[in-house]
Protein backbone atom coordinates (compact mmCIF):
# COMPACT_ATOMS: atom_id res chain seq x y z
CA UNK A 1 0.00 0.00 0.00
CA UNK A 2 3.15 2.19 0.77
CA UNK A 3 4.43 1.63 -2.53
CA UNK A 4 1.16 2.76 -4.09
CA UNK A 5 1.09 5.70 -2.39
CA UNK A 6 4.20 6.56 -3.43
CA UNK A 7 3.94 5.66 -6.99
CA UNK A 8 0.70 7.71 -7.09
CA UNK A 9 2.25 10.71 -5.19
CA UNK A 10 5.43 10.42 -8.05
CA UNK A 11 2.94 10.23 -10.66
CA UNK A 12 0.50 13.43 -10.02
CA UNK A 13 2.83 15.20 -7.32
CA UNK A 14 4.93 14.86 -9.89
CA UNK A 15 2.49 16.37 -13.46
CA UNK A 16 1.85 19.02 -11.16
CA UNK A 17 5.38 20.17 -9.99
CA UNK A 18 6.80 19.93 -13.40
CA UNK A 19 3.81 22.09 -14.93
CA UNK A 20 4.43 24.38 -12.40
CA UNK A 21 8.03 24.33 -12.97
CA UNK A 22 7.37 25.01 -16.50
CA UNK A 23 5.38 27.73 -15.97
CA UNK A 24 7.81 29.23 -13.94
CA UNK A 25 10.30 29.06 -17.05
CA UNK A 26 7.26 31.02 -18.96
CA UNK A 27 7.36 33.94 -16.16
CA UNK A 28 10.85 34.28 -16.05
CA UNK A 29 10.38 34.83 -20.27
CA UNK A 30 7.85 37.44 -19.78
CA UNK A 31 9.58 39.53 -17.41
CA UNK A 32 12.62 39.01 -19.98
CA UNK A 33 10.85 39.86 -22.81
CA UNK A 34 8.80 42.76 -21.08
CA UNK A 35 12.39 44.27 -20.38
CA UNK A 36 13.49 44.13 -23.94
CA UNK A 37 9.93 46.10 -25.17
CA UNK A 38 10.33 48.92 -22.97
CA UNK A 39 6.88 47.40 -20.85
CA UNK A 40 8.48 47.14 -17.62
CA UNK A 41 9.76 50.64 -16.55
CA UNK A 42 11.10 49.54 -13.29
CA UNK A 43 13.11 47.15 -14.06
CA UNK A 44 16.78 46.96 -12.98
CA UNK A 45 18.25 44.96 -15.51
CA UNK A 46 20.90 46.86 -17.25
CA UNK A 47 21.94 44.31 -19.29
CA UNK A 48 22.67 45.24 -22.72
CA UNK A 49 19.93 44.56 -25.22
CA UNK A 50 21.85 42.09 -27.75
CA UNK A 51 22.49 39.77 -24.16
CA UNK A 52 19.15 39.93 -22.88
CA UNK A 53 17.98 39.26 -26.52
CA UNK A 54 20.82 35.78 -26.69
CA UNK A 55 19.12 34.77 -22.96
CA UNK A 56 15.52 35.23 -23.98
CA UNK A 57 16.21 32.73 -27.22
CA UNK A 58 17.16 30.73 -24.81
CA UNK A 59 14.62 30.59 -22.86
CA UNK A 60 12.57 30.75 -25.57
CA UNK A 61 13.53 27.24 -27.31
CA UNK A 62 13.83 26.01 -23.98
CA UNK A 63 10.92 26.33 -23.21
CA UNK A 64 9.06 25.29 -26.36
CA UNK A 65 11.24 22.49 -25.93
CA UNK A 66 10.31 21.58 -22.57
CA UNK A 67 6.51 21.90 -23.63
CA UNK A 68 6.37 19.24 -26.04
CA UNK A 69 9.03 16.91 -25.39
CA UNK A 70 8.10 16.76 -21.16
CA UNK A 71 4.78 18.55 -20.82
CA UNK A 72 2.54 17.73 -23.54
CA UNK A 73 3.40 14.14 -23.55
CA UNK A 74 3.22 13.72 -19.60
CA UNK A 75 -0.41 15.66 -19.76
CA UNK A 76 -1.80 13.17 -22.51
CA UNK A 77 -0.16 9.99 -20.24
CA UNK A 78 -1.95 11.59 -17.19
CA UNK A 79 -5.64 11.93 -19.25
CA UNK A 80 -4.63 8.31 -20.59
CA UNK A 81 -4.09 6.79 -17.22
CA UNK A 82 -8.09 8.64 -16.74
CA UNK A 83 -9.17 7.02 -19.76
CA UNK A 84 -10.03 10.68 -20.90
CA UNK A 85 -11.18 10.04 -24.08
CA UNK A 86 -12.79 13.01 -24.85
CA UNK A 87 -9.91 15.25 -23.30
CA UNK A 88 -7.48 13.26 -25.52
CA UNK A 89 -10.03 14.32 -28.59
CA UNK A 90 -10.12 18.17 -27.71
CA UNK A 91 -5.84 18.20 -26.63
CA UNK A 92 -5.89 16.88 -30.35
CA UNK A 93 -7.37 19.65 -31.86
CA UNK A 94 -4.94 22.00 -30.37
CA UNK A 95 -1.48 20.21 -31.30
CA UNK A 96 -2.02 21.73 -34.86
CA UNK A 97 -1.97 25.04 -33.97
CA UNK A 98 0.90 24.78 -31.23
CA UNK A 99 2.94 22.93 -33.91
CA UNK A 100 2.38 26.09 -36.14
CA UNK A 101 3.13 28.48 -33.54
CA UNK A 102 6.38 26.17 -32.60
CA UNK A 103 7.79 26.92 -36.02
CA UNK A 104 6.96 30.28 -35.79
CA UNK A 105 8.90 30.83 -31.98
CA UNK A 106 11.82 28.71 -33.81
CA UNK A 107 11.83 31.02 -36.51
CA UNK A 108 12.03 33.81 -34.60
CA UNK A 109 15.23 32.84 -32.99
CA UNK A 110 16.96 31.99 -36.32
CA UNK A 111 16.42 34.97 -37.26
CA UNK A 112 17.65 36.90 -33.80
CA UNK A 113 21.13 35.40 -35.40
CA UNK A 114 20.78 37.85 -38.20
CA UNK A 115 19.18 40.35 -36.75
CA UNK A 116 19.91 43.67 -38.33
CA UNK A 117 18.17 47.42 -36.63
CA UNK A 118 16.61 48.12 -33.61
CA UNK A 119 12.99 48.91 -35.43
CA UNK A 120 13.50 45.49 -36.90
CA UNK A 121 14.32 43.87 -33.81
CA UNK A 122 10.96 45.71 -32.11
CA UNK A 123 9.05 44.76 -35.31
CA UNK A 124 10.02 40.80 -34.32
CA UNK A 125 9.45 41.50 -30.75
CA UNK A 126 6.13 42.41 -31.59
CA UNK A 127 5.09 39.74 -33.55
CA UNK A 128 6.96 37.22 -31.07
CA UNK A 129 4.82 38.80 -28.49
CA UNK A 130 1.77 38.00 -30.60
CA UNK A 131 3.05 34.51 -31.22
CA UNK A 132 3.56 33.88 -27.47
CA UNK A 133 0.24 35.28 -26.23
CA UNK A 134 -1.65 32.73 -28.82
CA UNK A 135 0.66 29.70 -27.24
CA UNK A 136 -0.18 30.88 -23.53
CA UNK A 137 -3.51 30.34 -24.00
CA UNK A 138 -3.50 27.24 -25.88
CA UNK A 139 -1.24 25.90 -23.44
CA UNK A 140 -3.63 27.09 -20.55
CA UNK A 141 -6.42 25.39 -22.80
CA UNK A 142 -4.44 21.97 -22.69
CA UNK A 143 -3.62 22.05 -19.08
CA UNK A 144 -7.59 22.65 -18.20
CA UNK A 145 -7.95 20.35 -20.87
CA UNK A 146 -5.74 17.35 -19.69
CA UNK A 147 -4.84 18.22 -16.04
CA UNK A 148 -7.11 20.04 -14.46
CA UNK A 149 -10.09 18.03 -15.02
CA UNK A 150 -8.20 15.42 -13.20
CA UNK A 151 -6.97 17.04 -10.49
CA UNK A 152 -9.16 16.23 -7.67
CA UNK A 153 -9.31 12.80 -8.77
CA UNK A 154 -5.22 12.91 -8.95
CA UNK A 155 -4.84 14.42 -5.52
CA UNK A 156 -7.25 11.94 -3.85
CA UNK A 157 -4.82 9.04 -5.13
CA UNK A 158 -1.95 10.51 -3.55
CA UNK A 159 -3.47 11.48 -0.24
CA UNK A 160 -5.05 7.69 -0.37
Amino acid sequence: MLEGCKSAKERWGGVSELIDNWLNERQNMIVLYCSMTGVDHQSNDDRPLQEKLRRFCQLLVDYVSAGHFEIYEQLQREAMEFGDEEALSRSGQLFPAIQKNTEACLDFNDRCEKLGSIPELQKMLSHIGETLEERFSLEDQLIAILHNAHREEASQMVAG
